[in-house]
């Protein structure tokens, strides 16, 4: 059981023979109460305080576990933007790669085709070159041909010939 400033004032000594001078007793007793209930102002005060602070560390201690989740939470989601982003990057990537391999065999494909027009044309120049040669050829073997020189024997006379008369409506 604790000892309050009451019991300390309350408290009676029995007398003896030559005993304690009373009024010194008494002076050091109100003394002690005053001393006593100084201390035990500071010790309410003191474990009011330490109330306060446990108070004060456990929500701070709330917030550090709060934190240290979204710390956790950050990383994760971080992680998986990560993660989805890499996903996309090689689905982009896969994605090029065969619009690439598309474009390439229809270029291959375009300059195949251009390429067998192009020796068709060649064919058909050939073909068109010779036969105009054997035309042009053709055509100065009739004017080397004695036949224009026959032509240019003929006199003709346009005065010997007959005049045709009109007929008027």
């Amino acid at each position: 059981m604790a000892l309050t400033p009451v019991d300390i004032h309350n408290k009676e000594f029995g007398r003896g023979f030559r005993g304690y001078d009373e009024d010194e007793v008494n002076e050091f007793l109100n003394q002690v109460i005053k001393e006593f209930e100084i201390i035990i102002r500071e010790k309410k005060e003191l474990e009011d305080k330490l109330s306060s602070m446990d108070e004060r560390l456990g929500h701070f201690s709330t917030i550090e576990d709060t934190l240290h989740k979204s710390i956790v939470v950050a990383q994760e989601a971080a992680e998986e933007v990560k993660s989805n982003a890499q996903k996309e990057a090689k689905l982009i990537i896969r994605e090029a790669e065969k619009n690439a391999d598309r474009i390439v065999n229809e270029a291959l494909s375009k300059a195949r085709k251009i390429a067998l027009e192009i020796e068709d044309l060649k064919k058909q120049s050939k073909v068109f070159r010779t036969r105009f040669k054997m035309l042009v050829e053709a055509q100065l073997d009739l004017l080397d041909n004695d036949d224009w020189d026959k032509l240019m024997e003929y006199d003709v006379d346009s005065t010997d010939m007959p005049v045709l008369k009109e007929i008027s409506k």
